[in-house]
């Protein structure tokens, strides 16, 4: 049996592209793998505040000098890291916002690159200590950006994902979606296919 966790970060829970291709993948994983643990994160229904102050003061001080807010901050950077040390297969829903990711796709990962937990520092470098976990990013995007300068999603998430060892990471793109009619249909029907040999 494996844990499947889902992060969502579409603002939107109504007409969203990504949540639509995360049903179709939760509902071919759990065909496919019937005994597997799926957890759903949803960023937009629970949003993770951005790195601050008290997060950074309850990573950096001695516990018996943490203010409250502080305290808080941690154990909530230690559960979401905690669902994710416990997964084995990570999947990732993230719209398109401004050529990136959406802001609270970037907090949950603020929380989750742990230095000491999610990855090391070696004399060689930062070594990430999630190795064996598999990864899928499913993107919606409205125009076509994939293997383009203006794609700053998939190069950070493979960048990020790989940093704590992450390297098993597949993409599945829907583009063109604001590019009229026929151009949605073409993109949604191509990841819909990607999907469909995913599982």
């Amino acid at each position: 049996m494996s844990r499947i966790l889902v992060i969502e970060s579409s603002a939107r829970q109504q007409g969203s592209v990504s949540r639509e291709l995360t049903q179709q993948f939760i509902a071919q994983w759990q065909q496919a793998h019937p005994a597997d643990q799926v957890q759903l994160r949803d960023l937009a229904l629970e949003p993770v505040p951005h790195l601050d102050a008290d997060l950074l003061g309850g990573w950096l001080k001695p516990a018996e000098q943490q203010s409250p807010a502080e305290q808080a901050a941690l154990q909530r950077s230690n559960r979401l890291t905690e669902e994710l040390l416990a997964a084995d297969v990570l999947v990732l829903a993230a719209p398109m916002y401004n050529f990136a990711i959406p802001s609270t796709l970037k907090a949950w990962l603020d929380h989750v690159l742990r230095a000491g937990l999610t990855f090391k520092y070696t004399e060689t470098g930062p070594q990430g200590l999630l190795t064996g976990k598999r990864a899928f990013v499913l993107t919606a995007r409205g125009g076509i950006y994939a293997g383009s300068t203006l794609d700053h999603q998939e190069p950070y998430l493979r960048q990020a994902l790989g940093f704590i060892g992450i390297h098993q990471v597949q993409f599945v793109h829907a583009e063109g979606l604001n590019l009229g009619a026929e151009a949605l249909e073409q993109g949604l029907a191509r990841a819909r296919e990607q999907l469909a040999r995913v599982a």
